[in-house]
């Protein structure tokens, strides 16, 4: 489908291979685990990241960005949605923003912010759970990735740098949605399906970093969360809001056009059609020639050309930032402590670029130093709030009020994945602030 709509270029065709070619390929798979395989090929992307890359792009063109805001409640006028009432998380703080239409784009959360506008709702959003597991490459000798059918779904080993992600599981999820918790069962459950077709099994032991997170599926009649829809609707409850629910990030991009142009179908003013389907993100025009050009780069950067190809992977074309902040402060070169795959620059740039307020945010959502290192960031921790009290102001009280804050929030989810189900998994994450 991707060759006939012309938008695969650069992809190689699929191919089928036999249980010979298929063990050349990934030599940690048991010789009777297969019979063939079918191998193609598919793009990947940091979802933190390209997140806070879509913001950056509409700030870009003139869309503002409330960071640590959170909506409390409606603004009406009769039957009418006229704006919402934010709180800033920073400073409690309580401010109104007024709209002619509000899009209420809040995924697992939808059924919540749909309750605070007094509509029944047009959609109901149930939260599904899912793991994933980070292991050291080296730890299965592969090429490729690898897809593996399940009894309830399929399981995927994914190729991310210097790790692999297995997951993922498929629950349904009716605790607090801030933080869902991994739970020894859900852990467990990943490595035994994926031990029943390796030569050389993995253990606990093996496992670097382990996250979880909620997909919004449509709630229908079908109970298993595996079955639900995962396609997004966009509806219009009730005069001024409109809700978009469902979906992933694969078709964001229509998701977000089909929801504006349902808000401007309403609206008096002709509004422009959609051009989103061409645009570039930030850090995207440019990119091709600057990765042909790595090996100048890092000469001029002063480092090597590997550490380019991870900058050049991860900032596109905004690297040049990166580059002045080095040149004016070259000990920004230096790798973090226990994260060498990430440069002291890194989280400068967080800061000063991509919006990062506190630590938590370099260290779980700007980099993946929280699920990539064997520490789980703790030796970097001292060293990114360091960097970054002096843009944000932090005294001696603040930075250490930040690590202190982080270091139990680590322990907090160690001691969570001990536990047997999501009720006890939960309790202990809640022990260390959200």
């Amino acid at each position: 489908m991707a060759y006939t709509s012309g938008t695969a270029h650069g992809l190689h065709h699929h191919r089928h291979l036999t249980r010979g070619q298929a063990l050349r390929e990934a030599p940690c798979l048991r010789r009777d685990s297969l019979t063939g395989a079918i191998q193609y090929w598919d793009a990947q992307e940091d979802d933190a990241r390209f997140t806070m890359t879509v913001v950056r792009t509409a700030v870009s063109f003139g869309a503002l960005a409330a960071n640590r805001a959170k909506v409390t409640g409606f603004l009406r006028q009769g039957e009418r949605v006229t704006g919402v009432r934010v709180t800033d998380l920073e400073t409690g703080a309580e401010f109104e923003v007024r709209a002619k239409q509000v899009i209420n784009a809040t995924g697992v959360w939808t059924d919540d912010t749909q309750a605070m506008a007094d509509t029944r709702g047009q959609f109901h959003v149930r939260a599904s759970k899912g793991i994933h597991l980070v292991v050291p490459r080296d730890r299965l000798p592969s090429s490729t990735g690898l897809i593996l059918r399940t009894e309830k779904s399929v399981l995927f080993v994914i190729p991310w740098g210097r790790h692999w992600i297995i997951g993922t599981t498929d629950t349904d999820w009716n605790l607090a949605k801030d933080h869902p918790a991994a739970t020894a069962q859900d852990i467990d459950y990943l490595l035994e399906h994926l031990n029943s077709v390796l030569s050389s099994p993995l253990t606990r032991e093996d496992v670097e970093g382990v996250y979880a997170g909620l997909r919004p599926l449509l709630s229908g009649e079908e109970e298993s969360t595996s079955k639900l829809s995962r396609e997004h609707v966009v509806g219009h409850p009730v005069p001024g809001l409109v809700v978009v629910a469902g979906g992933k990030f694969t078709t964001y991009r229509v998701m977000a056009a089909d929801a504006v142009d349902e808000a401007a179908r309403t609206m008096d003013a002709r509004v422009p059609d959609s051009c989103t389907a061409e645009l570039p993100l930030v850090g995207a025009d440019g990119y091709r020639p600057l990765w042909n050009q790595r090996r100048a780069l890092a000469a001029s950067f002063g480092i090597h050309v590997a550490r380019v190809e991870h900058l050049l992977n991860r900032y596109g074309a905004c690297i040049q930032d990166l580059r002045d902040m080095l040149r004016a402060d070259p000990s920004l070169a230096a790798p973090l402590p226990g994260a060498d795959d990430y440069l002291a620059v890194e989280a400068k740039y967080a800061v000063t670029h991509e919006g990062a307020m506190h630590l938590e945010d370099v260290l779980t959502r700007r980099t993946r130093i929280s699920i990539e290192a064997w520490d789980r960031g703790v030796a970097a921790a001292p060293e990114v709030a360091d960097l970054m009290a002096g843009l944000l102001d932090w005294t001696d009280e603040a930075k250490k009020r930040e690590v202190d804050r982080y270091l139990a929030r680590v322990a907090a989810e160690r001691e969570s994945q001990t536990k047997p189900d999501d009720d006890s998994a939960e309790a202990a994450r809640l022990e260390a602030p959200i």
